[in-house]
């Protein structure tokens, strides 16, 4: 692993924008384990001068973490335990961010900004080793060690940590599975020596039930990074729920051998299952039910190889076809609270959108469930998501695109100011459309220009620039208090030709709402943080005042009269074409 490293690590990306092969190394591991982007990479590595032990945060909204990253970068078979100490001094700087900003670098400043937000919503913290080498038996004690101090400091502090080492092996394993970007299969071979099971044939499936040794579920590959549970009706919801914390306490505790009576068990199914000799061989392994349970014992992993008699029940299940593994999926995960955004998908307020979607476009589809695929013969054009539905309302319709990153305030918070009233099935395909336009000048060809910072939150300036759309209507229009009905915008820019221009308007009034911000005096010891600015409700009078800027400046562009009046045409609506901004705050 360490020489392929090192090969790939000479490509100009890592030349060009890493100092040296340190650098480069977690660039490496952002762009493929962690799937960030060029400007996304770049814009987490925080190594350098009074880093602190913190080579790289990502902040990853979709699973609610924050992950700082410290990474040894060696050719040697072994590392010790200093490595991983400078990981855990890092956590004891980060329980005081005020002191950790005044003396870190600057780009550990503006991360740590992030890092506050993040822990205000409630984000869990994982801190990852990751190197080329082989821990030393004197580094897995203290990993051990490490474990357990973290979960008793979060149970005081009720901040979930984690500590994890990623050596070569890890590396590799998460490697491979990345390259395959759609359905990896997992094969395991269960060790049945170690634990009790029984083999019966029902309903002509082959089937495993028995009491597996908890040390033996840590060696499953794909819980930390997910793909285990590629057919389980949602990822883990991290280490802070209440059924979390217990299973925490019980391992850790002196009652752990009773892991089994407490436990409801875990599902799995794969598509082919043989038992040979004392091995039980699986391939296309996924868990279906079990996937809270398995990141709990996972990250108590150096605890749980001490444990002795004890076990958890597992069930495994020959399911090769899909919509029976579907079945099973949901059928075993109906016990469970799932997030906002699921509770919802069966609401009747939502399903009428749907039905009204669906009658008005032949060939659309509107997505209300996650992970459902739309059918092989509707237009990828007319394919709206609940989800994406859900963030476009707020950025439009409430004027808070600051809000669009969480699904959690627009399913749970703000969920009946959304939908408690019809929405036309014209005016959320129009905001689809916007967003797909929007959406071609976010590409690595940057075409309209934009900063980098801003391309580095793409998760969620994009909903900054789909409101900037909609306020180029209300402000040409002295409507800056009410918002204009998407269907109306789009028919105008869509008539006159106007889309790419007017989405090229939108974008460089963002880009200059940012810069223009970047370049206000900060007072002492504060370092601008764009992620913090997008967040921000007060981001959006900044972008307000670049779009009149924009306006007033277009004459004395070259070919701006001529746009202008263009313009003017397609941005002039009616009084009845716009409505009062909903309440979201």
């Amino acid at each position: 692993m360490f020489e392929q490293i090192k090969e790939e690590i000479k490509a100009s990306y890592y030349q060009d924008n890493f100092s040296n092969e340190g650098q480069r190394f977690i660039a490496w591991y952002l762009r493929n384990i962690h799937l960030r982007d060029m400007v996304e990479a770049k814009d987490d590595i925080t190594d350098g001068t009074d880093d602190k032990q913190i080579d790289a945060i990502v902040i990853d909204d979709e699973k609610n973490s924050v992950f700082i990253l410290q990474g040894k970068f060696i050719g040697g078979d072994k590392i010790d335990a200093e490595p991983l100490r400078e990981v855990l001094s890092s956590w004891v700087q980060l329980r005081n961010l005020v002191r950790l900003q005044q003396v870190g670098n600057n780009k550990l400043k503006r991360k740590l900004s992030d890092v506050a937000r993040a822990l205000e919503d409630d984000y869990e913290i994982a801190f990852e080793l990751i190197t080329t080498g082989t821990p030393t038996i004197a580094a897995q004690n203290d990993l051990a060690t490490f474990q357990q101090q973290l979960a008793e400091l979060s149970e005081k502090d009720d901040l979930i940590c984690t500590i994890s080492i990623i050596d070569s092996d890890e590396i590799r394993r998460r490697y491979d599975l990345a390259l395959e970007k759609e359905n990896p299969l997992i094969n395991h071979i269960i060790d049945l020596s170690a634990g009790h099971f029984m083999y019966e044939t029902l309903a002509n499936t082959q089937v495993a039930i028995g009491a597996l040794p908890l040390k033996e579920c840590i060696k499953i590959p794909g819980i930390k990074d997910g793909t285990l549970f590629q057919k389980n009706v949602r990822q883990s919801l991290g280490l802070s729920n209440t059924v979390n914390k217990g299973i925490r306490q019980t391992i850790y505790g002196d009652k752990h051998k009773d892991f089994f009576f407490f436990h409801n068990g875990i599902t799995a199914i794969c598509n082919k299952m043989e038992k040979k000799d004392t091995q039980l061989r699986l391939k296309g392994l996924s868990v279906v039910n079990g996937c809270q349970s398995l990141n709990t014992i996972l990250s108590c992993s150096e605890r749980v190889k001490e444990l002795e008699d004890t076990y958890v029940l597992f069930r495994f299940y020959e399911i090769p076809q899909r919509d029976r593994a579907d079945r099973i999926s949901i059928s075993t995960n109906s016990q469970s609270a799932v997030k906002p955004r699921d509770l919802r998908s069966n609401d009747k307020r939502v399903l009428n959108i749907k039905k009204q979607f669906e009658q008005k476009y032949s060939q659309g589809y509107f997505i209300t469930k996650r992970g459902e695929v739309p059918p092989a013969d509707k237009s990828k054009e007319l394919v709206l998501d609940f989800s994406d539905l859900g963030k476009f309302l707020i950025a439009w319709h409430s004027q808070r695109p600051n809000i669009s990153y969480s699904e959690t305030k627009i399913f749970d918070k703000y969920f009946e100011q959304l939908f408690k009233r019809e929405y036309k099935p014209e005016n959320a395909q129009a905001l689809n459309f916007f967003f797909q336009e929007i959406l071609k000048t976010w590409s690595k060809e940057n075409p309209l220009g934009l900063n980098e910072t801003l391309l580095a939150m793409k998760a969620y300036a994009p909903y900054h620039h789909l409101y900037a759309v909609g306020m180029c209507f209300s402000i040409s229009n002295n409507q800056a208090e009410r918002v204009p009905f998407p269907s109306r915008c789009y028919e105008k820019a869509n008539k006159e030709g106007m889309i790419t221009e007017l989405i090229k308007i939108a974008g460089v009034s963002l880009n200059m709402a940012l810069e223009a911000a970047a370049n206000e005096p900060q007072s002492q010891n504060r370092v601008f943080s764009p992620h913090n600015w997008i967040k921000a409700k007060s981001c959006l009078a900044g972008i307000n005042g670049a779009i009149r800027n924009y306006f007033s400046m277009l004459p004395l562009m070259p070919g701006g009269q001529e746009i202008k009046g263009k313009l003017n045409k397609m941005l002039e609506l009616k009084p009845d074409d716009f409505e009062y901004r909903w309440a979201s705050d």
